[in-house]
This record gives structure tokens, sequence and C-alpha cells, in this order.
């Protein structure tokens, strides 16, 4: 079964990870999966951290000459940040644990529930792991996933729908036009696909730092490629849309989501929401539309499979909110700490890694092998059979 950790404070002295599960034979190397951590640090509307840190991964274990053992993979991202903090982030009695503390928690952050959960007085215990520093180490896991998915021609993809009020058109993103979307949205400061709406973006995220607000939004993301077939309807715990949704939904700040087009398909009747089927000797099997998100009763249809995520306003402000001194008990502002303005360009670089972990769980799932061309036979044979008795082909 393929499973992930993540460890590590956001000041501490780095972050780690661990993968199980994960077949021998998958080509990988350190750059490539830098490569997925500096797409992570973009964005317009990011924190003064990402001018610190450089987010370089190493290798510590599971990978030998280029290539996954099949054993346990360990990573680590040092942070480069520990420098400043070492005195006050040490593991040892010499800690100064009376410097920085926080006593102020920011509303709609982990502060307070975390720190009546745990027992901390100083809060610090509590944001240092809550912090979305965390998910550099989610994007170094997602490169291993995304690999795998990329062996079998499955490609992955994210952009931007919204900033704050501003929203710009959608697109349906199939084999024809992956390659120019995703190069787009590479381009794009906030990873948005329209130019004109990217120029309203940024004025937008201007206006809220000058404001000291923050601001949210949507992105989408999704994978081309998938073979029908992938989850399952037969346990609710097997479903692939019901995994996806959660594993989005595990992403800080993020409060909702919808699995293709979920939200507007609530108020739509029956015959503009389902995705008709069709056939013909030339194109076989297809569909002419995907408002289901490539996924049907929990299952792969081999359309596209995405989904958005809705992320909330980041909840340090830099001019705070009300909240209470817990150890006064004293209505005062709530404590701030470094943070962004609008980071959902990088939260879209996240959704991608965390797609990429359910859909190559599922892909394991149904394929299994220890080894790479193990795993490559039982896909062949699988792909023949759709395409010979389904007539299945992609669009």
């Amino acid at each position: 079964m393929l499973r992930y950790f993540t460890a590590g404070e956001s000041h501490g002295k780095a972050l780690v990870g661990i993968i199980e599960g994960m077949p021998a034979g998958l080509e990988i190397d350190e750059e490539y999966i830098n490569f997925q951590l500096s797409r992570r640090r973009k964005g317009y509307g990011r924190g003064g951290r990402m001018k610190i840190e450089s987010d370089q991964v190493q290798i510590l274990s599971g990978v030998r000459g280029g290539f996954t053992l099949g054993t346990p993979v360990s990573f680590m991202i040092e942070n480069r940040d520990y420098s400043n903090w070492e005195e006050i982030m040490a593991s040892g009695r010499e800690a100064h644990l009376d410097e920085k503390t926080v006593r102020r928690p920011r509303p709609g952050h982990a502060d307070l529930p975390g720190a009546i959960k745990y027992g901390h007085t100083d809060i610090r215990n509590v944001l240092e792991r809550a912090s979305a520093r965390e998910t550099a180490a989610r994007v170094a896991a997602g490169a291993f996933f995304r690999r795998l998915l990329e062996t079998f021609n499955i490609n992955l993809y994210s952009y931007v729908v919204a900033i704050g009020p501003i929203r710009s058109e959608t697109i349906v993103v199939n084999h024809n036009n992956i390659d120019q979307v995703v190069n787009r949205s590479e381009q794009s400061a906030v990873r948005c696909l329209d130019q004109a709406s990217e120029k309203q973006m940024l004025q937008q995220i201007d206006q809220a730092q000058t404001a000291g607000e923050s601001l949210g939004g949507v992105f989408e993301v999704g994978a081309v490629g998938a073979l029908p077939g992938l989850g399952s309807y037969s346990n609710w715990d097997r479903r692939l849309d019901a995994d996806l949704g959660q594993l989005l939904m595990s992403i800080p700040a993020i409060k909702a989501t919808e699995i293709g087009e979920g939200i507007q398909n609530a108020a739509r009747n029956g015959s503009q929401v389902h995705d008709e089927m069709h056939y013909n000797n030339e194109s076989g099997l297809f569909r002419p539309s995907n408002h289901a998100g490539g996924i049907e009763g929990g299952v792969s249809n081999g359309e596209t499979i995405w989904a958005r995520a809705y992320m909330k306003p980041i909840p340090t402000l830099y001019k705070p909110l009300i909240s209470v001194n817990t150890e006064t008990w004293q209505e005062e502002k709530a404590d701030i700490e470094r943070s962004d303005i609008c980071a959902v360009p990088a939260a879209a670089v996240v959704g991608e890694a965390m797609l990429a972990f359910g859909l190559a769980r599922a892909f394991l799932d149904k394929f299994g092998g220890d080894n790479i061309e193990q795993i490559m036979s039982a896909y062949r044979s699988y792909n023949e059979y759709v395409k010979r008795v389904w007539k299945w082909q992609r669009i």
C-alpha cells in the first residue's frame, strides 16, 4: 500500500518525509524533485520566507543510481531560516522557551484549538507544525508520485480560477491542449490562463497588501490520461472522488472542494449534467462533455480527472483581528507571523502533489506489482482490453 508521512516545524532544522510502497525501478533524481519545489515557491503575493528558502531536497534512502529500490524512501529539505531560530527552536533544554512566545491566537488558524488539544501555553508549539511550510515536504513526496504517473502517460496540470473577487474563464483540458495549459500557467505570476484576468488579480493582491489584508481564491487541478477503472463503487472508502476530495481538503486553508462541476451541477437539470456517450468508427466510444470530472460512481471513466479547491484568505493579517491574550485574558490584537498576502498559486502546486498521491495510490491498487516492469505488463494488458472490448478512445 502506498503511503507517506512528513515531519518538521516551520522554523525547525528541516522538513523530512518518508514514502512507503513505492515500487522499484522508478527513475527519479533530486533535480526533478527540486524543479517541483521551485514551482511551489513562485507566485505573486508570496511573503519574505520564499526569499530565504531555496528548498533543495536531499534523498536519504530508497533510491540508488537514479532508481527507486522498492524500500522506504526518505528525504530531507533543510530550513535555511533555522539559523535565525536555532536558539529558540532547539530540541534540547538549551532552547530559549521564553523568546518569541505566542499568546494571542489568530482567528482562523489552528492556534487556539491546537493549544487546547495539546495543552500548550506557548502557541508557537502549534503554529510551527500547522504552518503551510509543511507543504514543501508534500510537494517533494508528490514528485515521486507524479513521476510514477508520467511513466504511464498520466500528466497533471493546475491553474488558478479566481483570486478574491476576480474570476477568470475556465477551460476544458484534454490531450489536445494540456501542453498549452501547462505552459501558460507556468508563465503566469498567478498561474492564470487569461491575461486580462491575471492583470486584475495582480492589482487585487497589491490592494490587499496595502490594506493589510489577505486573499483566498480557487484553483483547478487535473490529470489527463488516466484509464477507466481507478477506484471502486464497491465500498465507501474506495471511491476515487471521495479520496481525492479528502486529499485536497487536507491542504491548509482549503475549505471546500468539488469534483468536476459539482457546485454548478447541483442547480441544473439532469439532462444538462450527465455526460452523454457517443460512438463512431473513427473515434470509438467518446463523450463531448466532462461535467463529472472524469469520475462516475467513484470510478474513473477515462476522461480528464479534474477538481477545484476553494481556499480561504490566509489567517495572518498585517492589520490583525481582535483576539484574546491567553496569559492575561484580555482582548488584544492577534499575533502577527511572517506570512503571504495570497498563496493560491502555490496551493495549486500543492494540489497537484495531493492529486498525484491519490491517483498513484489508486493506480497501484489497480495494477499492483513490486517493480515498474511488472506494473507495466499489467497496465498494457488492461489497456488493450479496454480498447478492444469497450472501444474506448482518449480525446
